[in-house]
C-alpha cells in the first residue's frame, strides 16, 4: 500500500521572490505588526481608565451585565495586551487574548444586525474592521514576535 504525501501533492518549490525579497524585513515586518496594534489598542485603554465611569456608562448601555466589571476588565485587557505587544512578551498569548476581546466587543457594540437601517452601515463597517483587526491579531499569534522581541531574545 502505498501512502500519498503532502510533497507530493502539493510539491515545495524553492522560495518565491517575493518571499526572498520579505525575507529579510520579517522581523521589521513583526516589530510594525506589534507597534500598530499598540497604537490602537493602548489610547482605548487608556481612555477607558481615564473615561471609567462613561465607559460603564456605554457598556450598561447596551445591556450587558456588571458594566464596572467588564469595563475593568476591557480596560486590563487593552492595556495589559498592548504592553505585553510593545515588549513582545507573550505576545502569541496576547494576540489571542486581543483577538477574542475584539471580537467579543464587535459582537456586542457593533452588532449591524440589531440597530435601524440608518446607523447599519457604519456599524457594520465598523464590526468588519474589527474582524480583520482579528484575523491580523490570529496571523500575529500564528507567527510570533519576531527576534526584536522579548520572546525574541528568549527562543
Amino acid at each position: 500500500m502505498s501512502t500519498t504525501t503532502l510533497q507530493q501533492v502539493l510539491p515545495l518549490q524553492t522560495p518565491s521572490r517575493a518571499f526572498a525579497l520579505t525575507q529579510p524585513l520579517q522581523n521589521a515586518f513583526s516589530l510594525a505588526a506589534r507597534l500598530l496594534f499598540v497604537v490602537m489598542f493602548l489610547p482605548a485603554g487608556i481612555s477607558k481608565l481615564t473615561g471609567f465611569a462613561g465607559t460603564v456608562g456605554y457598556i450598561s448601555s447596551v445591556g450587558l451585565p456588571l458594566p464596572a466589571l467588564g469595563a475593568a476588565l476591557a480596560l486590563g485587557v487593552e492595556i495589559a495586551g498592548s504592553i505585553a505587544l510593545l515588549a513582545g512578551f507573550g505576545t502569541r498569548i496576547a494576540a489571542v487574548v486581543l483577538a477574542a476581546f475584539t471580537l467579543a466587543a464587535s459582537v456586542f457594540f457593533h452588532a449591524f444586525w440589531a440597530v435601524p437601517a440608518e446607523q447599519a452601515f457604519v456599524t457594520q463597517l465598523l464590526f468588519f474592521k474589527n474582524i480583520a483587526i482579528v484575523g491580523g491579531l490570529l496571523a500575529l499569534a500564528a507567527h510570533g514576535a519576531g527576534q526584536w522581541s522579548v520572546d525574541g531574545r528568549r527562543a
